[in-house]
């Protein structure tokens, strides 16, 4: 059985906890609980054929206030960043946690959410934004935790990458 560390990755309240319950559960809820340090999930999948095993650490947000301790990444063989589309400054914390994990991680997967497309029209983060990730070699999904838009894709795009490594 492989086993896969995936670390969930971003600022406070962009929706990790609830991009990682709608994965796991299928299930949004409007109550916002703030993570304090790590939760974490398992979920079985399957991958042409191969069961894996997901371990999803779920890191509390980073904010001026908390910063992602080095310690929880160690072991990741992928990550998601998630943005929050309707808080510019999310890109910038995200940029942050992407350089951290690389000089933690080296060279793993990792895909970038864009979170919160039910509430597209309220974005600050541009369409543009996306292309320019995408321009750097990025994963990009725009997502939603609330509807489930690009959840699936998210998790099965990335562990698609891990295995493949």
């Amino acid at each position: 059985m492989i086993q896969k560390k995936i670390c969930m990755l971003g600022a406070f309240a962009v929706g990790k906890t609830s991009f990682v319950k709608q994965y796991v559960t299928g299930i949004f809820s409007e109550k916002y609980h703030t993570t304090v340090g790590v939760k974490i999930d398992k979920k079985m999948v399957e991958i042409d054929g191969q069961p894996i095993t997901l371990i999803l650490w779920d890191l509390h947000g980073e904010d001026e206030f908390q910063k992602i301790r080095a310690s929880y990444l160690r072991g990741s063989s992928g990550y998601l960043l998630v943005v929050d589309g309707t808080r510019q400054k999310t890109i910038a914390v995200v940029e942050d946690l992407h350089r951290m994990a690389q000089e933690i991680l080296g060279e793993v997967p990792f895909v970038l959410v864009i979170n919160k497309a039910d509430l597209s029209e309220q974005w600050e983060i541009q369409k543009d934004a996306a292309e320019r990730f995408r321009a750097r070699g990025w994963m990009v999904i725009e997502g939603s935790a609330k509807t489930g838009e690009g959840v699936e894709q998210a998790f099965s795009q990335l562990t698609k990458s891990m295995v493949d490594d």
